[in-house]
């Protein structure tokens, strides 16, 4: 099952890591595709074994310091 979410604000490949660390750490991802568009809003594809809790998705964003929304 996939999820598609928008990160704002990523701009180079530290960004990309930090984001992706952050969401492989919520129950059930299983893979995390960042498509970066530098400095702009980031398509952001994750693919998990179940429906995923947007509210956790959403906080392992903010976590990393970045702010998402659904697609």
């Amino acid at each position: 099952m996939q999820t598609q979410i928008i990160v704002s604000g990523m701009t180079c490949g530290h960004c990309v890591a930090s984001v992706t660390e952050e969401l492989q750490e919520v129950p059930g991802v299983t893979d995390v595709s960042v498509d970066l568009v530098a400095g702009g809003d980031s398509p952001v594809t994750i693919t998990s074994d179940a429906p995923l809790d947007e509210a956790a998705v959403l906080a392992a964003v903010d976590e990393a310091g970045y702010s998402a929304k659904r697609q």
